[in-house]
């Protein structure tokens, strides 16, 4: 039996990523574009917000801000309903309801309304709506039939105070660098960071989120040094930027039972970023456990999981991830 997903009440933050059926379904420039097309789109009918993203071959990676759930009222549900279909169906839509209400059937409206109103400020729903649109345009496309995509999405709530968010928003930029499509990733145009460096509003505010939810302000020149200086690591001496990488030394540490940095470790295969269930300070993964507690075994007695192989800044998960948590690119 699948167990629930933790979702607690409130403003909370997601890395949620999903892979394609036994990685089959390969997207190129055109899939990339459309998925991204449709990300926005339902992000705004949804009313959540994508802090970053990462569309690769086989799979995606989204960071996302669900806020707390708020009455929508009707000409909102109307605006937002115009970001997922076309004027013309909005259009018919409108006209169907204003002949139930004459009729005396203003019932079915008001269903019709709660309806769309429970597909807002939901994680769930947000996913299903955008995968299951994408696999409509994708099977048309390809002359397929069938699920696209892998079981349900994977999901780790994520600490909005803190380098918690930071943290995953550079490992999500850095995939592409891990894969070695590209050398660094303001050229991969797919992720949130080389598409806010062209000067897309929406994933510089983005970004700018990732660094607001913290309380530290600032402008886009400035936010742009500071985290392309941490996706890299600070040279020494003189902040350069660290671009050198191996794989070998990551894996000689790794069996050695050692220690990496974090630029180190980011530039690695980190499996607490989607399987860890929470990330964040210590006493914000035991705040997790305790509300989730029938999620867990009954030994535990708390939440919060060490990460192992190197120094991640204060950061726990609640899980501990005995296979592979952490593996070099490759």
């Amino acid at each position: 039996m699948r167990r629930a997903r933790i979702r607690p009440e409130g403003r909370q933050f997601y890395h949620v990523m999903s892979r394609t059926v036994a990685g089959t379904a390969r997207f190129g420039a055109a899939e990339k574009e459309r998925f991204r097309r449709y990300m926005r789109a339902y992000e705004t009918f949804c009313g959540v917000r994508v802090l970053n993203y990462a569309f690769m071959g086989t799979h995606f990676h989204l960071l996302l801000e669900v806020p707390e759930r708020e009455e929508v009222a009707e000409e909102e549900v109307v605006r937002r309903m115009r970001a997922i279909h076309t004027d013309r169906q909005v259009e018919e839509r409108l006209e169907l309801w204003a002949l139930w209400r004459r009729e005396g059937s203003s019932a079915r409206v008001d269903a019709e309304l709660a309806e769309l109103r429970a597909r807002m400020y939901d994680l769930s729903q947000y996913m299903k709506t955008l995968k299951q649109r994408f696999t409509q345009w994708y099977n048309v496309r390809r002359e397929r039939r069938g699920t696209l995509w892998e079981d349900r999405f994977k999901s780790v709530l994520v600490e909005g105070a803190g380098n918690a968010l930071l943290c995953m928003s550079a490992y999500i930029d850095l995939n592409a660098l891990r894969a070695g499509l590209c050398a660094d990733p303001r050229d991969y145009r797919w992720c949130g960071y080389a598409e806010a460096v062209a000067g897309v509003r929406k994933a510089r505010a983005g970004l700018d989120r990732v660094y607001g939810v913290s309380g530290v302000a600032m402008t886009w020149s400035v936010l742009a040094q500071e985290y392309r200086m941490y996706l890299f690591g600070k040279g020494e001496g003189e902040g350069r930027e660290r671009l050198e990488f191996s794989s070998e030394r990551v894996r000689r540490v790794i069996e050695e039972n050692g220690r990496l940095s974090l630029p180190d470790l980011l530039r690695c295969r980190v499996r607490y970023f989607s399987d860890g269930l929470a990330l964040g300070s210590r006493e914000f993964v035991n705040t997790v456990f305790s509300q989730y507690r029938e999620n867990f075994g009954p030994k535990r007695r708390e939440g919060a999981r060490q990460m192992r192989y190197g120094d991640w800044s204060g950061l726990y998960t609640a899980r501990a991830l005995r296979l592979e948590p952490v593996r070099p690119p490759g």
